[in-house]
């Protein structure tokens, strides 16, 4: 199983909450209401980031391991906080690829009603028909 980690800077904004961001992945932002929160939301984000790099095949930068030579954003809020973050992006993608999600989708109001008096799961039938349709084994 893959593990990552990458170093996030903990920025404070002077009423006890954080931004985060990532020196070596642009873009990959957060935010906390605390440190504790803005480490979990953190977390989250480099997960959700590196799974859609993933999914649009864009290469994974090669995170810093020394975080005395990190491309700190000048810009950074005084009294700022290094700290390493570790994703497992598998499990991650797993989670995501698993999940259930809704769809719509349209059928004769005969059907549908038939089908409810039978009390048929409308998303199990979809799910293996669909399967079946793809050539998907159970």
């Amino acid at each position: 199983m893959r593990i990552l980690t990458y170093f996030a800077v903990f920025e404070p904004n002077g009423k006890g909450g954080y931004g985060v961001y990532f020196p070596d992945i642009a873009g990959c932002t957060s935010y906390g209401d605390n440190f504790k929160h803005a480490q979990s939301m953190a977390k989250e984000a480099l997960g959700l980031h590196l799974y859609e790099m993933e999914k649009d095949e864009d290469a994974l930068p090669v995170p810093t391991l020394d975080a005395g030579i990190l491309n700190i954003d000048p810009a950074t809020a005084a009294g700022y906080v290094i700290s390493d973050i570790t994703v497992y992006p598998d499990m991650i993608k797993n989670q995501l690829d698993n999940r259930a999600v809704k769809t719509n989708t349209t059928l004769p109001a005969w059907l549908k009603e038939l089908a409810e008096s039978r009390n048929v799961n409308f998303s199990h039938v979809l799910q293996a028909a669909l399967k079946e349709q793809l050539g998907i084994g159970a």
